[in-house]
C-alpha cells in the first residue's frame, strides 16, 4: 500500500494535532521547543509536508498532553479513501 500525504486519515491526523496544540495554548514554536526541534518541523507536519511515525506521535502527545490512543481511535473511524 502506498503512503500518501493526501489521504483522509493523514488529513485527520494533521487536523487533530493542530487542534490539540491550539487547545493547549501553544504556538508552533512553543511545541517545537518542547520537542527540541525547529518550528519548521511542526509546520511541515501540520501542513502535510511530512509524514509522522508512531514514535513522533507519542512525542507530540507527551509534549502537548493528550493520549496518543485517542488519535488512533479517531483515525480508525476515518474512511481510508
Amino acid at each position: 500500500m502506498a503512503r500518501t500525504f493526501a489521504s483522509p486519515r493523514h488529513h485527520a491526523l494533521r487536523a487533530f494535532l493542530a487542534e490539540k496544540r491550539k487547545a493547549a495554548g501553544l504556538r508552533q514554536v512553543d511545541l517545537a521547543d518542547r520537542l527540541k526541534r525547529g518550528q519548521d518541523y511542526v509546520s511541515d507536519v501540520e501542513t502535510g509536508q511530512k509524514l509522522m511515525n508512531v514514535v513522533e506521535l507519542m512525542e507530540w502527545a507527551e509534549a502537548i498532553g493528550f493520549d496518543a490512543r485517542d488519535v488512533i481511535k479517531r483515525l480508525i473511524k476515518t474512511a481510508k479513501k
